[in-house]
């Protein structure tokens, strides 16, 4: 896990400025600013509906968004501005862009007709355009990587909800995304499953891999983060190293927050 670099070092990987996200009339980020450089951890935590996910949705653009700009590698995701106009991008341009970003969600989202080694390699062989072989070598790699290269032949119903999961990261980063993103990715898991889950992300996070993640485990949080950012009403209202921001919280509602959260 490397430290978070000061504003002199080399451009943000990912940087988000104003950004603006309604459903109708219903205003769910408010112009939201965050900045991460290649190899950062950031945790964005906060009560439910205070924007976590949708902002995550956002930067893969899984969901539109009306204001504002993210930008990865440089690259303005989902829209440019074209003579002071906001022009969405060409599908094909969004699916490049699409392509730079992994992402594993609360639900593994595996097929269930694929076993383990097909849904890793399923992505390298229609998206990367790899051969065969060199897609199964790799999808090895990564099941292998995540524990489970033993079950590489095993369909998901044979699979425990942790080992489901564990395939869903292998099938994410085998793609070799510039950023990972993780959705509340151990909500859908039994108590006793969250560990080999979180042991694998935090493997990962000490081999260097950047990563936005959605979590309400807040001792994985403080241990393997960079940045924490608390969000609050579609805002971030604090965000600092994970010491300052759980020992030494300077708004209201985020003490309320860590009120009851033990360590």
């Amino acid at each position: 896990m490397t430290q978070t670099q000061t504003a002199s070092a080399a451009p943000a990987l990912l940087s988000i400025e104003g950004l603006h996200k309604s459903y109708g009339p219903v205003e769910v980020l408010k112009g939201v600013d965050l900045h991460m450089n290649k190899g950062n951890v950031v945790t964005l935590i906060g009560s439910s509906g205070s924007g976590k996910t949708t902002l995550l949705r956002c930067v893969n653009l899984l969901e539109e968004f009306q204001g504002g700009h993210i930008r990865l590698e440089g690259q303005d995701i989902g829209y440019s501005e074209v003579n002071g106009k906001r022009v969405r991008h060409p599908e094909k341009v969004i699916a490049r862009h699409r392509a730079m970003t992994g992402m594993a969600f609360q639900q593994f989202n595996l097929f269930p007709h694929l076993t383990a080694l097909q849904n890793v390699t399923l992505g390298l062989l229609k998206v990367k355009k790899l051969p065969k072989d060199q897609a199964v070598a790799l999808a090895e790699k990564w099941l292998e990587r995540v524990g489970l290269l033993e079950r590489r032949n095993h369909y998901p119903g044979q699979l425990s909800g942790g080992q489901q999961q564990r395939v869903a990261i292998a099938r994410a980063i085998a793609m070799n995304p510039s950023l990972m993103l993780f959705d509340e990715v151990t909500s859908a898991l039994d108590p006793e499953l969250v560990g080999e889950v979180l042991s694998v992300i935090k493997g990962l996070a000490e081999e260097g891999m950047t990563m936005l993640l959605v979590t309400h485990e807040m001792r994985f949080a403080y241990e393997v983060s960079d940045q924490i950012v608390f969000m609050n009403q579609g805002r971030i209202e604090e965000q600092g190293p994970p010491k300052t921001l759980f020992e030494q919280p300077k708004s209201a509602r985020l003490t309320e927050f860590l009120k009851n959260i033990r360590f």
